[in-house]
């Protein structure tokens, strides 16, 4: 599955949502996220629009790690 070219930052937050994840803090436009799901885990989102592809991905990858499983999985279950 493509990743979507036109997720916006606040999309992103909102999707992650759906995993524990809870915004903790926001500096500039940058806001981080916290999970206690699977032990804390931490992840920044840029709040731009549109992300970019290459930034999404690595977001996506770094969730699914902590979650042990594939960004290909992740990606089928959030979009």
């Amino acid at each position: 599955m493509k990743l979507p070219r036109n997720l916006s930052g606040s999309d992103l937050i909102k999707i992650l949502k759906k995993l524990g994840y809870e915004p903790t803090r926001q500096v500039g436009s940058h806001v981080r996220l916290t999970s206690s799901q699977n032990g804390t885990h931490h992840i920044t989102i840029p709040f731009h629009k549109p992300l970019k592809i290459g930034t999404l991905s690595a977001i996506l990858k770094d969730v699914a790690h902590h979650f042990n499983m594939t960004k290909e999985d992740l990606v089928a279950m959030l979009f």
